[in-house]
């Protein structure tokens, strides 16, 4: 994986670096997929495709530095958002399964007209 594919620019590129230039373009093309999202709804607005746009562009850029770099503070700087954006893409996938409810816990659901 370290072997060198081809050069542009005189930038050596090998596939460890192809997965880290993977990752970052995900991980920095989601906030393109969010204006668009928010332009389109005419409020700001965070899609489900910015949530998984987040764990495979950290997951990516993660695999870089801890096979292809061994580098730490790319791994910690990697870990957290990973974790965050799986944390909130399981809050979207639950949220959308119960119905709201009006007023506190232990009302009941509000009805969907």
């Amino acid at each position: 994986m370290n072997t060198v594919l081809f050069v542009i620019f005189g930038l050596k590129i090998t596939a460890w670096k192809l997965v880290g230039y993977s990752g970052g373009f995900l991980f920095t093309s989601r906030w393109l997929v969010q204006a668009l999202a928010s332009r389109k709804a005419g409020r700001p607005t965070l899609p489900l495709l910015f949530w998984y746009m987040s764990i495979l562009g950290s997951t990516l850029l993660l695999t870089y530095f801890i096979f292809g770099k061994n580098d730490g503070v790319g791994i910690l700087t990697n870990a957290f958002p990973l974790a965050l954006a799986c944390y909130n893409l399981f809050l979207e996938l639950t949220h959308h399964k119960h119905p709201p409810t009006v007023g506190g816990a232990g009302e009941a659901p509000a009805e969907v007209v």
